[in-house]
């Protein structure tokens, strides 16, 4: 089992060798929800990187990662643990079939560890041979209110209370990475139990080092002016900006055309694959392209 990091600069060396280039602040919100096993509250723009943290940190440190995916409607069933009726049934229906009549011990039988599917958060209270696994809790804003006070007693004593058997704790806590695209607010009591840090849109230095260690392959001048390009898009009334991911699809995307600088018709041609919503591409289409595309002192010159 890999040891954590011990200071906030081999935080960021820790992120930086597995391919993630972390500001400093981010690598000291890491740092300090590692050493004070606290969970991680990571809020920002979709595409910004929030997801790979925890990817990036389970294949670091060597632990298994898991991952609940969060969406509208999600229960314990699917989050926490469930059940498992068909086998439950059927051990009832054999047990009364060989005439085995004590429902106090059928029902410590059928609510025993042969009958409980664990779903992400048990497993991941659950002990594991490499250590501590790194739980992965995204995007938590697309749930709803109930869900989030369920999660209040896992965050807080990294436990689970199942009421027909008792209540689980972990020997180890897990590493918890909590992400959210702001498409609500998530309670404050949920909050007040994590590290909190806001992901941003990188600068243009470290977008240029995201593609280099992501990207290797892409030349250093097309590398340059897709970051530039990016930049830019980014300073526009866009109903979606590209994030990070973005801008790595579409540097691949024109490498596999085998383009060696952008221009208008390599631009316009791939716009897909940069920007998701078609209002946001005839926006950018056309002069909007050409003038993106000038070098700074044409661009910024106004008549």
């Amino acid at each position: 089992m890999t040891s954590l990091p011990n200071s906030i600069d081999a935080s960021a060396d820790l992120l930086r060798a597995h391919g993630y280039v972390p500001e400093r602040s981010l690598a000291t919100a890491v740092f300090l929800a590692l050493t004070l096993k606290r969970p991680l509250f990571l809020e920002g723009e979709a595409g910004v990187g929030k997801t790979e943290i925890a990817k990036v940190l389970a294949l670091a440190l060597n632990r298994d990662l898991i991952r609940l995916q969060c969406y509208e409607g999600l229960d314990t069933a699917s989050a926490v643990y469930e059940w498992n009726y068909p086998r439950q049934m059927m051990a009832i229906r054999l047990a009364e079939a060989a005439g085995r009549t004590d429902q106090n011990a059928l029902a410590k039988n059928i609510y025993s560890a042969d009958y409980l599917i664990a779903r992400p958060l048990l497993k991941a209270l659950e002990p594991h041979e490499n250590g501590p696994p790194v739980l992965l809790i995204d995007e938590i804003d697309r749930t709803d209110e109930p869900f989030e006070a369920f999660l209040l007693e896992v965050l807080s004593d990294y436990q689970i209370t199942i009421p027909e058997w008792g209540t689980i704790r972990a020997e180890h806590p897990p590493i918890v990475v909590i992400t959210s695209n702001r498409t609500r607010e998530v309670h404050d009591a949920l909050k007040r139990r994590c590290l909190y840090h806001w992901v941003d849109y990188p600068s243009a230095e470290r977008e240029r080092g995201i593609l280099a260690a992501k990207q290797p392959d892409v030349a250093r001048a097309l590398s340059d002016q897709v970051v530039a390009f990016v930049q830019s898009l980014r300073g526009l009334e866009l109903f979606k900006p590209p994030g990070i991911a973005e801008t790595l699809d579409w540097a691949q995307a024109l490498t596999a055309l085998n383009a060696k600088e952008l221009d208008q018709a390599a631009v316009e041609s791939t716009l897909g694959v940069l920007l998701k919503y078609q209002d946001d591409i005839l926006r950018v289409r056309g002069d909007t392209t050409a003038r993106l595309l000038q070098p700074p002192s044409q661009s910024g010159a106004a008549p």
